[in-house]
Parts: C-alpha cells; structure tokens; sequence
C-alpha cells in the first residue's frame, strides 16, 4: 500500500493528473488557513464570510454605492440585502442617502465596522507578510502579478482600479 503521508512536494503526479492539479490543492489549504483566523473572530457575532468580504470593501472604500459592492461581490442583491441589514443592524455599517442622486445608497464602516475590519485583517496580514517574508525580495511582485492573472480577464481592469485606490491609503 502506498505511503499516504508523502509529502506533496515531493509527490509525481499520475499520468492522469493535470501538471497544476498540486497547485489547485495549495490554493484550496492556503484559503482554509487564510480564512480560519477571521471565521473564529466572525463566529463571535454570528456572522460569516459574506460579512467579512462586505465589510472589507465598505470599510476599504468608503461611500461605496450598493450597486458598485454588488459588481465587486458578484453575489444577488437579495444575499448583499441580507447580509447588509445585519450588519447595518449591529452597528458595523451605515448608509448614507447620495448627495447627488437621491436614490443612490452610500456605505460606510462605523468606528465599530472599522474596528471589526482592523481585527479581521491583522492575522490575514501577518500570515501573508510572513509567506512574501520567506519568498525573498521578488516574491511579493510575483505574487501579484499571479493572483492578478488568476482574476477573469474583463476584470483585471476594475481590481486593478480598486486595489490602486486601496493601495493609495
């Protein structure tokens, strides 16, 4: 019987196997660890991932339309409307009528959500400032330049926009 402890890297994939399929697994145990840090802080207020990814780009981008978070998310407006009323609810969000266009919904992190944000991202970013640590001095160039390539293509143009914006704080 084949020894089920071999390491991954030093694993030769089957013939069957896709030459990434290595890579497929990393992503999949590098989010589950990427994740379990803000799960437990989450699970406190009995919330969950779509209320962590609402308040990062709230709190990240202040005055974000309803419409703009949907086009981030990619979700239906009925799971942001659920989502958002909880978290409007407990005091992390509040919206703000547009100035402009009367109709318009604008969101912002309250010193709460603000709060909330800061201490769901600490254990992400040491974790990443960690891994680009230990990837020497290109590593982090490197790094983006493949989670970039991994986002569609008629994409690219709006994270690239939305992270140089967040980049400029």
């Amino acid at each position: 019987m084949a020894d089920i402890t071999q390491s991954l890297a030093s694993r030769r994939p089957r013939i069957d196997e896709s030459p990434v399929v290595d890579l497929i697994e990393l992503l999949f145990f590098a989010y589950r660890d990427f994740i379990s840090d803000p799960d437990a802080i989450l699970a406190k207020s009995n919330f969950g991932r779509a209320h962590h990814r609402v308040l990062h780009f709230v709190d990240r981008n202040p005055g974000l339309t309803v419409a703009d978070l949907l086009d981030i998310l990619k979700i239906t407006k009925q799971s942001l409307a659920r989502v958002l009323k909880e978290l409007v609810d407990s005091g992390f969000i509040e919206q703000r009528t547009g100035q402009e266009d009367r109709r318009q919904r604008l969101l912002f992190a309250t010193a709460a959500g603000q709060g909330l944000s800061a201490s769901l991202s600490a254990p992400q970013e040491r974790r990443i400032k960690a891994a680009l640590a230990a990837l020497g001095p290109e590593g982090r160039l490197t790094v983006t330049a493949f989670l970039f390539a991994m986002i569609n293509a008629q994409e690219q143009p709006k994270a690239a926009r939305l992270v140089d914006q967040e980049s400029e704080r």
